[in-house]
């Protein structure tokens, strides 16, 4: 038995029914008490793992770097901000016959004129794909902000034909 439920003494006169209840509440009393020594060292744990993510989090952001990439450049305009309509898309193999017989332009180059319209975007996917007039590139970017932009480039001349 606790400490506290053999210190309980009571009323010569009281029933074993008042006892009874009484070592009840003794117990309960005792049980939260406990928690209470407990309390505070809880709350220094959660606060101590909350500042802990929270840096984390800052850190892995990287909310540092953005300050060192200094302003933007301006966006030259797109000529038809309508999206085109890319029918299929070659596979791979077929891509580096088309580099390798020098039909269209590398995708590297295609990364470039990318990059003139979205400058701080990385590039997730360039593809070879066919379009009514002939081949285009499909490049899909990830903007810091979160969003994905695709971004058309003319395979043959290595001009960016739209953006969306």
């Amino acid at each position: 038995m606790p400490s506290a439920i053999k210190q309980l003494t009571l009323p010569r006169g009281s029933q074993p029914a008042d006892r009874a209840s009484s070592r009840l509440q003794l117990r309960i009393q005792g049980a939260f008490s406990a928690l209470g020594a407990n309390l505070l060292a809880m709350r220094y744990a959660i606060t101590l793992v909350a500042i802990s993510l929270t840096a984390a989090a800052l850190a892995a952001s990287g909310l540092g770097s953005m300050a060192d990439d200094g302003p933007a450049p301006q966006a030259a305009p797109v000529a038809d901000p309508t999206p085109l309509r890319i029918e299929t898309c070659l596979s791979p193999a077929d891509m580096r016959e088309e580099v390798g017989e020098r039909r269209v332009i590398a995708p590297v180059a295609a990364i470039r004129a990318a990059r003139t319209v979205i400058p701080r975007a990385e590039i997730q996917r360039a593809s070879l794909c066919r379009h009514e007039d002939g081949l285009v590139y499909m490049l899909t970017a990830l903007r810091r902000d979160g969003h994905f932009v695709h971004v058309i480039v003319d395979a043959r001349t290595g001009k960016v034909a739209g953006q969306y």
